[in-house]
């Protein structure tokens, strides 16, 4: 078993040491350097996944396509294609960065912290997902605009990143121009 590490970063984003994947989120979790991606197929369609139930962050919440923490040393565009593969048995190609200075700090219902420098990514597979169970409890494809409506009707059943996101990036066809900001922010 490989020992996974986060990197920990500043508030502009520089490296600042490291610490253990399984000791970093906590009540206290420091700002760290992680990645998400979202995952569309050929025709358009959204790949959204429920945490596994034995994550310690939001389990059993949905999410986007995956996330991740790039390992010391590791080009984060590297460690999307990694994860992709680890946590959905997918193979992507495509991959952009659309948010490459997003950040977020959130505190789920048992306390624990997410504080992240979190660039955003979208990649394209021909691939259906294979989940690893460890990570992932269901995925699901979803048309962009039936997403942007639930995401809008009920952002309480989603990661709070995966919201915030969605309406920084303007994802779902079918929102119009701030539709989840206005719509989706909590009230």
């Amino acid at each position: 078993m490989v020992t996974e590490k986060v990197v920990l970063v500043d508030e502009d984003g520089t490296p600042t040491g490291t610490e253990l994947k399984e000791t970093v989120h906590s009540a206290r979790t420091p700002l760290h350097l992680a990645f998400s991606c979202h995952v569309l197929d050929p025709a358009g369609q959204v790949l959204v996944t429920r945490r596994s139930l034995g994550k310690l962050t939001w389990p059993g919440v949905w999410t986007n396509s995956f996330c991740g923490h790039p390992q010391p040393d590791e080009p984060v565009a590297d460690a999307v294609v990694r994860r992709a593969e680890d946590e959905l048995g997918l193979r992507i190609r495509e991959v952009r960065l659309v948010l490459p200075r997003f950040r977020y700090r959130a505190v789920d219902a048992a306390g624990v912290v997410e504080n992240e420098l979190c660039p955003v990514y979208e990649a394209i597979t021909d691939d259906e997902p294979r989940p690893n169970p460890d990570e992932v409890a269901e995925a699901r494809w979803s048309a962009p605009e039936a997403l942007g409506v639930a995401l809008r009707a009920t952002p309480w059943a989603f990661s709070p990143w995966f919201v915030e996101q969605a309406r920084e990036m303007r994802l779902y066809a079918g929102t119009g121009a701030g539709a989840l900001q206005d719509e989706a922010a909590p009230r």
